[in-house]
């Protein structure tokens, strides 16, 4: 079997598709179909694992269809599928630390830049946040403004605002 792989397939949430991917029996993407940020994963992802995607199904795949199922009618809230991150040692660093904002709760990005010890590098922060290839499961949605306010997200802030009120 050629490991240059991602496997795709879509998935239809009640606030719209995603595109789920899996590469080497890891999740290495869960993102809108249509979002910001769309062509810059895809290319981040085929660069990155030298692989080409392919629709298909993987045993992933499935468990994120069951996972994510159970998150939009509210049986779940954290995930435990295998997860790849693709992207830069400090990309992974704040995708990692998104996995410690538990569900129902929002942080500010300079609350996260002070976690993470890089209190000057918000913006950095949110560009990283913004390149997060695994929405809802890695849940990037629970960063907003210092001010309370709902600021960028790859799949627009309609969404944004679905999954937050999702979670209360």
């Amino acid at each position: 079997m050629d490991n240059r792989i991602i496997i795709v397939q879509r998935y239809l949430s009640p606030c719209g598709g995603l595109v789920i991917g899996s590469y080497d029996d890891k999740l290495c993407l869960c993102d809108w179909e249509g979002g910001w940020h769309r062509q810059s994963t895809n290319l981040r992802l085929k660069r990155l694992l030298n692989a080409e995607f392919q629709e298909g199904n993987s045993d992933v795949i499935e468990i994120a269809h069951k996972q994510l199922d159970e998150y939009f009618h509210r049986e779940r809230r954290d995930f435990d599928i295998p997860l790849l991150f693709v992207g830069t040692d400090f990309q992974k660093k704040v995708w990692n630390e998104l996995l410690n904002i538990p569900y129902g709760t929002s942080i500010s990005y300079a609350e996260m830049s002070r976690r993470l010890g890089v209190p000057k590098a918000v913006r950095a922060l949110a560009n990283a946040n913004g390149a997060n290839a695994l929405s809802v499961i890695v849940p990037c949605h629970r960063v907003i403004g210092s001010d309370g306010s709902l600021t960028g997200y790859g799949g627009g802030l309609e969404r944004k605002r679905f999954l937050l009120d999702l979670e209360k």
